[in-house]
């Protein structure tokens, strides 16, 4: 096995045009296990660990620009009023020692269904900002996932930022795992509202080949809050809709049984987490949100 360690962003761009099927490394939390037990052995790392840009973040008057190499520390320590529903993600990822290496280029690259921050990503609406020497592009979330730990770049492309609009509403996060520190999430679900234009997003993870949205869901409450002026008059949601809402994500889940759990429990706990994260993310809309720090987990 090859180690290249580039010192520059071009450098690097360079390295994996000539090196196509060389795996990018910064963090190393999902790729380093993979070697460790031998699931994995490829015939170059890329270390982009000597890059210092991938690990800053630029807040613009509208999106932040998030290096793909920002810690999870990092955005939870400094982006939670812009990034709530990634900040609330990045809580839930592992240990501190993997908070403090681990980013959300990682995630992207291997996207695995299971990745902490996918369901944010989608429920906020990233787009994911990729390179290569023959040019740049951005990949809208919707389109990055494209199988079972597969997506959407080119065998020449790395990442490198990922853009995310500045919350404009409240938006929450909830997962399950067996044990706090140190899990992989059973299931996973984002929420973001959007005042702006009224509507909401969803994302959810482990349920599914790919991070999913519940688009059905998302149209039935779009319309249900439009149609009974919920955004205007502030009332409780009734628990009908929410029920509905509730039974719609579920519904778009397309699970299965492993060893961490059973296709019927991820649905149920899916359905849980959409209602209790819809209840949060309302009532901190209408003002009435307690003051203490909700982590969001469900069983």
């Amino acid at each position: 096995m090859d180690f290249l360690r580039p010192a520059r962003w071009e450098e690097a761009l360079a390295a994996k045009a000539e090196h196509l099927t060389a795996v990018p490394i910064a963090g190393g939390t999902d790729v380093m296990v993979e070697i460790n037990f031998d699931h994995r052995r490829p015939e170059y790392l890329l270390d982009l660990n000597r890059i210092g840009e991938l690990g800053e973040w630029e807040v613009g008057e509208d999106t932040v620009r998030l290096g793909a190499s920002v810690p999870y520390t990092r955005i939870m320590e400094h982006l939670r009023a812009e990034l709530p529903g990634l900040a609330l993600a990045s809580h839930t990822v592992a240990s501190p020692q993997i908070r403090n290496r681990g980013g959300v280029g990682g995630n992207l690259g291997t996207a695995s269904p299971a990745g902490d921050a996918h369901p944010a990503l989608l429920a906020a609406g990233a787009e994911v900002e990729v390179e290569s020497v023959r040019g740049s592009r951005r990949i809208p979330i919707d389109e990055f996932y494209t199988g079972v730990k597969r997506n959407a770049l080119a065998p020449d492309e790395l990442i490198r930022a990922i853009h995310i609009k500045k919350a404009d509403g409240p938006q929450q996060y909830s997962k399950v795992g067996t044990r706090n520190a140190m899990v992989i999430a059973v299931c996973a679900f984002g929420l973001a509202l959007h005042p702006e234009t009224r509507t909401i997003r969803t994302g959810i993870g482990s349920a599914a080949p790919t991070p999913i949205r519940a688009q059905a869901a998302e149209e039935f409450l779009n319309a249900a809050l439009d149609e009974g002026g919920f955004w205007d008059n502030g009332k409780i949601i009734t628990p009908s809709v929410a029920k509905q809402f509730a039974d719609l994500c579920a519904a778009a889940c397309n699970p299965i049984d492993d060893v961490r759990g059973t296709a019927s429990y991820r649905r149920h706990a899916v359905g849980v987490m959409a209602r209790r994260t819809l209840t949060w993310t309302w009532e901190s809309y209408r003002g009435t949100e307690p003051t203490a720090f909700r982590k969001g987990s469900a069983a």
